[in-house]
């Protein structure tokens, strides 16, 4: 039995995420990243509630459910959502074995897909999708309309210096401030980056953080490079009267 469930595990390769499975079997020992994404996970874990009976959580670029698995080990039910179906049907395969009480659903779907899904979710996790995205501030603005309360951004980002803030408004004259090292930026990748031609941007810290106060979130915490932990921020939000207008008129909602 244990050589035909390896089988499986080969015949459903190439594996990006190392699950964990209870027999001590790995999908992927052999990560050229490591522990892959176990590692990710322990910078993160201690950002969410221990228990989250009765809460729902969302998975957006899951994969094959590294993390949707461990949200449903907390109590969560859990919506697993990934456009590629090779990475699904491995999230569904390995569920039977990580998820005996089935709180964990994959769905084909991208981010933008979340315009049809009602509600919003406790736990967001957001993480090595933004970058992909040829829409990044239209996408994160539809993800912050699905955070109830908790928000795990994590991107790829570029070099580049932290940032005092900017100022509320500059005249057409000074643009030359925009070169200024702490000015948040992004690189457009025309071709590739790292052989992958759906690498499209790479912000550096101080953009990706004025991209999430710009979708109307709030960063209450930064636990490690490259991810942030955020809420939603209705106190501050004066711009989502003009963002949700653009964001409808982008989407075609109707509410």
């Amino acid at each position: 039995m244990t050589l035909q469930a390896q089988g499986t595990i080969a015949e459903l390769g190439p594996w990006f995420h190392n699950l964990h499975l209870p027999d001590g079997r790995e999908t992927a020992p052999d990560h050229p990243l490591g522990d892959f994404p176990a590692f990710k996970w322990q910078q993160i874990e201690s950002c969410l509630p221990a228990d989250l009976s009765g809460a729902r959580a969302l998975d957006i670029g899951c994969n094959a459910g590294f993390y949707s698995f461990q949200l449903a080990t907390r109590g969560a039910e859990v919506l697993a959502l990934d456009l590629d179906e090779h990475y699904l049907r491995q999230g569904r395969w390995a569920a039977q074995l990580l998820d005996p009480e089935g709180r964990v659903e994959f769905r084909q779907g991208s981010v933008y897909d979340l315009l049809e899904v009602e509600g919003t979710f406790e736990v967001v996790l957001f993480m090595g999708v933004l970058y992909h995205l040829r829409y990044p501030l239209l996408a994160l603005d539809v993800v912050a309309e699905k955070v109830g309360a908790t928000l795990v951004l994590q991107t790829l980002t570029m070099p580049g210096e932290e940032s005092p803030g900017t100022p509320e408004d500059i005249e057409i004259g000074e643009r030359k401030r925009l070169l200024e090292p702490e000015w948040p930026r992004a690189a457009f990748i025309e071709h590739k980056l790292a052989g992958d031609p759906t690498n499209w941007w790479a912000a550096d810290q101080a953009c990706v953080e004025a991209m999430a106060r710009s979708a109307g979130l709030r960063i209450v915490d930064h636990p490690a490079h490259e991810v942030w932990i955020c809420e939603r921020d209705e106190e501050s939000d004066h711009a989502r009267t003009l963002r949700t207008a653009e964001l409808r008129a982008a989407t075609r909602m109707s509410t």
